[in-house]
């Protein structure tokens, strides 16, 4: 009857642990996204493909957003910006990617 409850207790507290993991994730790629976004300084700005998560290891994320440029110079010309977020400081560095998925 023991190794029931201790089972039990196991299986419990394992599937929290992953509730809580995607809970967290989820509202860490919220804040990335609102980061990236402000960052990039473009009008109308949006995400413009997926999160791209890299290891632990390096402890960045990346974003690549698209929006308009909103200098009057740039007469309103649209606009991409890769954004890579430092996931342990929630820091957001923008740079401009208009040829990044141009031809090669």
């Amino acid at each position: 009857m023991l190794r029931i409850i201790i089972l039990f207790a196991a299986v419990i507290t394992a599937f929290n642990a992953a509730a809580s993991s995607e809970a967290a994730w989820a509202k860490g790629d919220k804040a990335l996204q609102a980061a990236c976004l402000k960052a990039s300084g473009l009008k109308a700005a949006k995400a413009a493909g997926a999160i791209i998560h890299y290891d632990d290891a390096v402890g960045y994320s990346a974003l690549l957003i698209s929006g308009r440029y909103p200098q009057p110079f740039m007469k309103n010309k649209p606009g991409k910006a890769l954004c890579l977020y430092q996931r342990a400081t929630q820091k957001a560095v923008v740079q401009e990617a208009d040829g990044f998925l141009g031809k090669p």
